[in-house]
């Protein structure tokens, strides 16, 4: 499908887009800020020029434009819904920032907290959804991430409480680049969807017969192999 192609090649831009920003946004804080013992966040509020929070609102765009593709695809709606969570929240997170870093936390920091919660669960959530039909490298990718990030939010929760936020910021990090490649993962194979559209007429103009059981045309879905079996694309 043109607009399933197209709506993979647009995210994939965003989620490159958002990438760059982040690195940028990480390079104009003060050099005292250590990244593995202060959160993305933390940095996003000693940044005041808002480039890691532009960062999270395009990585957040990104997602929303792969959603009406995947619904053309044939993803099931708990997928969606949990992609869109993602979104969400990942928006929210960049539109109400936390506390600066030493500070007690208020309403805004604690709804910047939940937000990014439900960020970091829902994706792998979803990818985990998409990759449920077995066979194909995507599928195994994507299985891959899945577990990658829900362990890497587990040890993020864990410094966060008992673990007195040792190295909070690197497992963050890590559990953002593992994220960031699951997303990538489904927009790239949504960009690589192929349409097959061979018309029975034509079939006829060979063996002058109508095969049974064939329509005037057919088209990949999610579940047949646009992403799931990509290796079916050819």
């Amino acid at each position: 499908m043109p607009g399933t192609r197209s709506s993979g090649l647009l995210a994939l831009g965003g989620i490159a887009l958002a990438a760059v920003l982040a690195v940028i946004g990480h390079l104009e804080v003060n050099d005292d800020l250590n990244p593995l013992s202060l959160t993305v966040s933390d940095f996003a509020v000693s940044e005041r020029g808002g480039v890691i929070d532009t960062a999270m609102a395009v990585l957040a765009a990104a997602t929303a434009v792969l959603l009406p593709a995947l619904r053309r695809a044939g993803a099931d709606r708990a997928s969606i819904a949990l992609l869109a969570a993602w979104s969400a929240g990942l928006l929210a997170a960049a539109v109400v920032p936390t506390n600066e870093p030493g500070l007690p936390m208020d309403a805004a920091a604690y709804v910047h907290r939940y937000a990014s919660v439900l960020s970091f669960l829902a994706l792998p959530l979803a990818g985990w959804l998409l990759a449920r039909r077995p066979g194909g490298r995507p599928a195994r990718r994507l299985r891959a991430l899945t577990v990658t990030s829900l362990l890497l939010a587990a040890a993020m929760i864990w410094s966060a409480y008992p673990g007195d936020r040792a190295m909070i910021g690197l497992t963050e990090r890590l559990l953002i680049l593992t994220e960031t490649a699951l997303l990538a993962t489904v927009a790239l194979h949504l960009a690589r969807a192929a349409v097959v559209d061979i018309p029975v007429r034509a079939v006829d103009d060979v063996d002058g017969i109508d095969p049974p059981g064939h329509s005037s045309s057919c088209s990949m879905s999610w579940r047949a192999a646009s992403v799931i079996e990509p290796d079916r694309l050819g």
